[in-house]
């Protein structure tokens, strides 16, 4: 018996990496208007915010529902083995909710891992989770794990602009507009499995200053997974980002892994934001 891991799209795994990892991906759907596309299968991260720069209205996505994982989980189990599921967090959208659903017919078979997180966040609880794997752990054992990381597991990100915020009546326009005006940058992180606004500043430049001082405070636990993402067409504002922490990291592991952001969060953030990902370091 073998034990799988089942991830959604938002995770901004694609269908090739998933091929090339031995991985379950299930995607979610994004419409812009009349056009429908499976995320991470049939448009790349590259199309989506050509589109979503073009659009004059913002894409929606779906959360996958029960039956399409009821397929997955079934194939699984016909076939002799388990499996994690991770999905992205109950807080925004009803996906985990569905699979928790679809994975009442399979008990101790299949473990569904609500993350608590979206795109990088969810992108690294897997990242643990295939390490967990290679080291022969049961799929009970591994959700567990997972359970008990994701309490500690952080993301931060710097937002280019409030535009797509106010799109999706997050911010009301006013304060959209001054805030563009005033070339204010929020700061954003994941908390309790929801977006929060946990700062602001005049410019990148001090956006990014902000964001390596919130990601000090928490400190980063790099015998952990831990990455840095961009959303967007153009990664200048990533290689700043990188060059400026690298007190944080530099001496201490070799590269940062980097992930290019998707639809599920790319929609509500818009283009030119940078992130980054990481588990905190225990008794700091």
């Amino acid at each position: 018996m073998a034990t799988k891991i089942i991830i959604d799209s938002a995770s901004d795994i694609t269908k090739e990496e998933a091929d090339q990892l031995g991985i379950v991906l299930i995607p979610m759907e994004i419409r812009f208007e009349d056009e429908e596309f499976l995320d991470g299968y049939n448009i790349t991260k590259k199309e989506f915010f050509e589109k979503l720069i073009e659009s004059s209205t913002l894409p929606k996505t779906s959360q996958i529902n029960p039956t399409k994982f009821e397929e997955e989980f079934k194939k699984v189990v016909d076939n002799g083995d388990e499996a994690v599921c991770i999905t992205i967090s109950s807080k925004l959208s009803g996906t985990y909710n569905n699979a928790v659903k679809a994975s009442n017919e399979f008990k101790d078979k299949i473990f569904v891992v609500d993350s608590l997180n979206a795109c990088l966040g969810e992108h690294i609880l897997f990242d643990y989770a295939y390490r967990l794997l290679k080291q022969n752990l049961s799929a009970k054992e591994i959700a567990q794990k997972l359970d008990e990381a994701k309490g500690h597991l952080h993301v931060l990100a710097m937002l280019d602009t409030l535009k797509y915020l106010r799109k999706g009546g997050r911010i009301s326009a006013i304060a959209a507009f001054a805030g563009e005006l005033m070339s204010i940058k929020p700061v954003v992180a994941i908390k309790g499995g929801e977006v929060k606004l946990v700062g602001k500043a005049m410019g990148s430049k001090k956006a990014g200053n902000l964001l390596n001082t919130l990601v000090k405070e928490k400190g980063i636990n790099l015998d952990m997974p831990y990455c840095v993402a961009w959303s967007g067409l153009d990664t200048t504002l990533l290689e700043k980002y990188i060059k400026d922490s690298e007190p944080l990291w530099k001496g201490k592991i070799e590269k940062i892994a980097r992930y290019p952001i998707g639809s599920t969060i790319g929609t509500h953030i818009g283009p030119n934001a940078i992130g980054v990902a990481f588990f905190e370091k225990e008794n700091k």
